[in-house]
């Protein structure tokens, strides 16, 4: 079972624009108890990327292709272990920048910044829930709690639920950036209801 409460309140979240001004961004922060290395190889080998996240093939070296089985595919612009890892995501210019440092206490923080390309604000909340789910796997992977079906997991109703907040929390985001329409926020909140939530939404 998750403990939705707290892991809703371990990441920070954020929407605006990216910063050369001329594109949506959403950032994401959450720490992590493990080594820096640990979690940048769980974010750069196949066979890790694969027990928490989906499948991957390409070359996950920078200048290097790859494609994530069911999803977008990309290419490595930046593979700096154990400190960053930033690729394309889809189409252009979309991109995924990851930033790996460590606080007082030595734990990992983990950034995520999805930068979406000249997207209406509201279009946060069709991403940064999927992130959220994403990092609480991340998370139980380094834990040792992964399954050996990450998608039959995401699936569940138990991470259903959990999206559910997530939304909830990225539409707050979105709101607190000032640069979406209330209309735009409701709709597209249904959408990712929709998406991420599909079998407990009523």
């Amino acid at each position: 079972m998750i403990d939705i409460a707290r892991q809703l309140t371990t990441v920070y979240r954020e929407v605006g624009p990216d910063p050369s001004g001329e594109a949506l961004g959403v950032l994401l922060r959450r720490r992590y108890p493990a080594p820096a290395a640990e979690v940048f190889a769980a974010l750069t080998d196949p066979d890790r990327l694969g027990r928490w996240y989906r499948a991957v093939a390409g070359d996950l070296r920078a200048g290097g292709d790859f494609t994530l089985a069911g999803g977008p595919g990309g290419r490595i612009l930046q593979c700096e272990p154990p400190q960053r890892l930033r690729l394309t995501w889809g189409a252009e210019p979309a991109t995924v920048d990851i930033r790996l440092g460590t606080d007082e206490s030595g734990e990992v923080v983990l950034e995520l910044e999805h930068v979406l390309g000249a997207e209406p604000a509201a279009t946060a909340l069709s991403v940064g829930p999927g992130w959220d789910v994403r990092l609480l796997a991340l998370d139980r992977f380094l834990r040792g709690e992964h399954t050996d079906d990450p998608t039959g997991w995401k699936g569940s109703e138990d991470v259903q639920r959990f999206a559910q907040h997530a939304i909830s929390a990225w539409a707050a985001a979105v709101s607190a950036s000032g640069i979406a329409a209330e209309d735009d926020l409701t709709g597209a909140r249904t959408a990712a209801l929709a998406r991420y939530a599909p079998d407990v939404t009523t």
